[in-house]
């Protein structure tokens, strides 16, 4: 667990629920500033809807701390405003939009000087983006519309960057660009929460991972520590028990 001096998120003993259906359930999970945390597992174990309550789009009982405040009743756009950012699994561009347009609505928030900085910041990240600023965002490779749903969500300049799935459907070669681009973002001062699927790719750059299984963390530590675990080896990264041992 991380010092709690230099915690940025700390969510407590969370329960969360769809109506009767409890999907998560006694969750508690630090992330540090200028660190990546990792949570991995299978599908339907509770990752997303662990980001989701974390952003205010899910209701969450228990504990939610940002930046030294309480923020359980806060709505998702003071959340923004605090610093909290989220990219969804389907990225919600606007598809009838340009690249700079899409771009300029993540920076709501910021005055127009704040603004013209964010948008270099993010082609200095994604050069790929400045060269194609006037193309339709729906046109875009899928790589391409990650790197635009990332570069959206930087716009507002947040402490904390939650990325759901953020490899979903891409090819290695742009999934080694993505996650080449979070480490320089914790580089930069930007803490990054990832839930992934792609266990290998995440526990290679981030700092501390937790394992999710049916709403629950079975298995928290340094990324190190889990890569190194035999039953995480098995289920997750694809090698056999003998191998992972």
């Amino acid at each position: 667990m991380s010092d709690s001096a230099t915690n940025l998120l700390r969510i407590t003993e969370a329960h969360i629920g769809y109506g009767k259906v409890e999907a998560v359930r006694g969750v508690t999970l630090d992330v540090a500033e200028n660190e990546i945390v990792t949570i991995i597992g299978a599908n339907g174990a509770g990752k997303t809807t662990l980001l989701n309550a974390t952003m205010g789009i899910l209701p969450l009982k228990g504990g939610a701390n940002f930046a030294g405040s309480d923020i359980t009743r806060l709505d998702i756009e003071d959340r923004v405003m605090a610093g909290l950012s989220l990219v969804p699994e389907h990225r919600e561009l606007f598809a009838a939009m340009n690249v700079e347009d899409n771009l300029r609505l993540g920076a709501f928030r910021n005055s127009r000087a704040e603004s013209a900085q964010s948008l270099e910041r993010v082609y200095t990240l994604f050069p790929r983006l400045k060269e194609r600023r006037r193309q339709l965002a729906g046109t875009l490779s899928g790589g391409e519309q990650q790197m635009l749903a990332m570069g959206r969500a930087l716009m507002g300049t947040p402490k904390l960057l939650m990325l759901d799935e953020p490899s979903l459907g891409l090819a290695p070669i742009i999934v080694a660009d993505i996650f080449r681009t979070i480490g320089e973002l914790r580089a930069s001062g930007v803490s990054v929460l990832l839930v992934e699927q792609n266990a290998q790719a995440a526990l290679q750059i981030a700092n501390r991972a937790y394992v999710m299984e049916l709403g629950e963390f079975v298995l928290q530590g340094t990324a190190k520590d889990i890569a190194g675990n035999a039953r995480v080896a098995a289920s997750y990264l694809g090698l056999g028990e003998e191998s992972a041992t």
